[in-house]
């Protein structure tokens, strides 16, 4: 995605800047090319030598040096976008009122690309009148901020101010700059987490899914510009929307009403959650009480809600589930995108190291019903959701 993008990045005097070394491994890592301008008082943070070793590029620091006195009009032309992490309180001020006292700033003032600042600083003096002011100055110049996070801070504190990751930076970069839109205008659903089954009211029948797949999918799906709608199942992950509309559910038969209500309108249906296969035929009213030396629960089948889909599926929507086996694992995976008429399947088996349930990382094997297969090899959860972003885009969207 950023590969042979042309990205700036500018280091303030801030105890955060150690996080700009990741930050150029990561954008080096992505493809782009990275150029590097630190402050005078970043020197005392930050080595020149590892960033002009991680970037390939020479550090420049002096604005009145020979080699740079005209650079900084060249590099605020040169690059796709200026991104100045951390940003500290000083240089938000100056920045805010045009001052231009180094090398940093006489680029910034120069820049014709779009800047982003990801700022850091105590929690007071994030929340100072001031920084505020000039917050909103900065925004009105048509800059972009990636807020702080709360956290701890270099003083001992707890509080708002940390820089955000590089990790993040990257990825907001990426999204709001350098990402087509193949599915705007698409409207997908997605569903994550696991189903409960309740046997009384403190009791149910479940299973390990954490719902991280389907919310990385959720996310990428909606970065690609597509019209998402997430349906969950309990989950303990924290999950801000973000412009994705969010359904949470408990049972399969929530989960099997929420998806139906919505599949006629959809274009894409990805079915990435763990459905319960079973529930009891029976759910007791009060606690069950340890009495007996064996308890037997009656169980019925839930409704498949991938074989409904595929059965109700409308002219060109694009249906997809996913496969977790423990044997026979490509023949199996086949079998279930024949049997549920679905357009794709997503394999991952228990056998596979750090795949599956809980993990951060997957591993899969894509099969398309025209006889495609695609593998890819371990990766994180947020990196799976693009191959499969990618590889529904080349076989539908393209």
């Amino acid at each position: 995605m950023l590969q042979g993008k042309k990205i700036l990045l500018g280091i303030t005097g801030s105890i955060a800047a150690y996080k700009a070394i990741y930050l150029v491994r990561l954008l080096v890592k992505a493809g782009a090319e990275v150029k590097v301008i630190v402050t005078p008082a970043a020197k005392d943070f930050v080595s020149t030598l590892t960033l002009s070793t991680l970037s390939r590029n020479p550090v420049l620091t002096d604005l009145f040096d020979e080699q740079s006195w005209s650079n900084h009009v060249m590099l605020g032309r040169w690059a796709n976008v200026m991104i100045i992490a951390p940003l500290s309180c000083n240089t938000l001020a100056k920045m805010a009122n045009g001052q231009c006292d180094n090398l940093l700033l006489a680029t910034y003032l120069s820049a014709t690309c779009p800047v982003v600042a990801a700022p850091a600083m105590d929690e007071d003096m994030w929340h100072h009148p001031s920084t505020k002011e000039n917050l909103k100055k900065l925004t009105s110049f048509g800059n972009k901020i990636i807020n702080v996070e709360k956290g701890e801070l270099a003083s001992g504190l707890y509080g708002d101010g940390r820089m955000a990751e590089p990790q993040q930076i990257l990825e907001y970069i990426s999204t709001n700059f350098f990402l087509t839109s193949p599915l705007a205008g698409k409207k997908v659903i997605v569903t994550a987490g696991p189903t409960y089954e309740p046997i009384d009211p403190v009791r149910f029948i479940g299973n390990h899914s954490s719902g991280k797949m389907g919310i990385a999918l959720a996310k990428e799906l909606y970065n690609r510009g597509a019209d998402v709608s997430l349906i969950m199942g309990p989950s303990n992950l924290y999950f801000s929307a973000n412009g994705i509309s969010l359904i949470k559910v408990t049972t399969a038969d929530e989960m099997y009403h929420a998806v139906m209500d919505l599949s006629a309108k959809s274009d894409l249906i990805i079915m990435a959650a763990a459905v319960a296969d079973y529930t009891p035929v029976t759910k007791a009213k009060e606690k069950i009480k340890k009495k007996e030396e064996t308890l037997s629960v009656e169980l019925t089948k839930t409704k498949d809600i991938l074989k409904s889909l595929g059965e109700n599926k409308k002219p060109g929507q694009i249906l997809i589930g996913f496969a977790l086996e423990t044997e026979n694992e490509k023949e199996n995976a086949i079998n279930k995108m024949k049997n549920k008429k679905a357009d794709m399947i997503i394999l991952n088996s228990l056998k596979d190291t750090e795949a599956g349930f809980g993990y951060d990382t997957n591993k899969i094997t894509i099969f398309e019903k025209g006889g495609k297969q695609f593998a890819f090899e371990t990766k994180s959860k947020a990196e799976v959701a693009k191959d499969i972003a990618d590889t529904i885009i080349q076989l539908y969207y393209e």
